[in-house]
């Protein structure tokens, strides 16, 4: 996610850090709200953005890999 400080952009990579878990994105008219959630869909960790300062967000499918990236 690329958001605007005011000064610049700055770059923020939220990833799901263990294995089932998973990123979800929830979007209103004035907060981006982006979680990690386990399986059963406890939230782990939440990062909130104002929506306005929001300049591009990106997702990118799972990787079958076994190795987190």
């Amino acid at each position: 996610m690329t958001v605007d400080i005011g000064t610049g952009v700055k770059v923020y990579d939220v990833v799901a850090t263990r294995a089932g878990r998973r990123v979800e994105v929830t979007s209103g008219r004035t907060i981006i709200e982006v979680t990690e959630v386990t399986r059963s869909g406890t939230p782990v960790r939440t990062a909130r953005f104002m929506a306005s300062r929001v300049v591009a967000l990106v997702e990118h499918p799972a990787s079958h890999a076994s190795t987190p990236i």
